[in-house]
């Protein structure tokens, strides 16, 4: 009979008072995004615990997004098929100790989402970023009982057009690139409600960035005479 509650409870599918309290309690705790308005937005930052999933076009700033949060945490972060290979040089100049950096890169989707649970469930990693595209509600339950399980936040990056249907996660973001930062629409948040777009000014994590942009946009003007007249 007990391995048969085990094999239940290992399942999910056995209601105990005790485990109901730890999860409203790992729902409630959070990890400050270093944006104070973020923060606002969020009403206290990213879930420690479970499943973030971030609509976003590549090389836009999602990553940099997420490092202030990373950069607080002891544990490890799992960073599973990254759209191309991390700079050590340039995330440590960020103040991120790179010695606590796992980048993995397997073969499939399929290796990917397995990975990714693993970590999750380890209780060694406190974030698991995965690029990954089109999921199923059955992944994502998979991927939130891992994380409840090893107290761990995975932050999915995908595509929009792979995010079609609404998936069982703990914090959905849109990403879009904004003059200053990003502009972001909270898709779906659990406990709250979702919200329209607002733009987030991250200037002051990334002055060198907004800076080179806007000096883009002063010459424009310079470049576009030019080419009418000739010069």
């Amino acid at each position: 009979m007990s391995n048969l509650i085990e094999l239940l409870e290992r399942q999910d599918l056995v209601w105990q008072g005790a485990g109901l309290a730890k999860r409203q309690q790992q729902q409630r705790a959070v990890t400050a995004t270093g944006f104070a308005e973020l923060d606002k937005h969020l009403q206290g930052g990213f879930p420690k615990v479970g499943v973030v999933d971030l609509h976003t076009e590549l090389g836009i700033g999602e990553l940099r997004l997420l490092l202030p949060s990373l950069i607080q945490q002891d544990g490890l972060t799992a960073v599973i098929t990254p759209p191309a290979r991390l700079n050590a040089d340039a995330l440590q100049s960020t103040g991120m100790d790179t010695s606590k950096l796992l980048e993995i890169t397997p073969g499939s989707p399929q290796e990917a989402l397995w990975a990714a649970e693993q970590c999750l469930k380890s209780g060694a990693c406190n974030s698991v970023l995965l690029w990954h595209g089109e999921l199923q509600v059955h992944q994502v339950k998979r991927l939130q009982l891992a994380a409840s399980t090893g107290e761990a936040c995975l932050y999915l990056l995908r595509h929009e057009y792979h995010c079609q249907g609404t998936l069982p996660v703990s914090l959905s973001l849109g990403l879009s690139p904004h003059a200053s930062g990003l502009n972001i629409t909270i898709k779906k948040r659990r406990g709250g409600w979702a919200q329209s777009q607002f733009a987030l000014d991250m200037s002051s994590h990334w002055p060198e960035l907004t800076e080179h942009f806007h000096t883009q946009c002063k010459e424009i003007p310079d470049t576009v005479r030019q080419y009418r007249t000739g010069g």
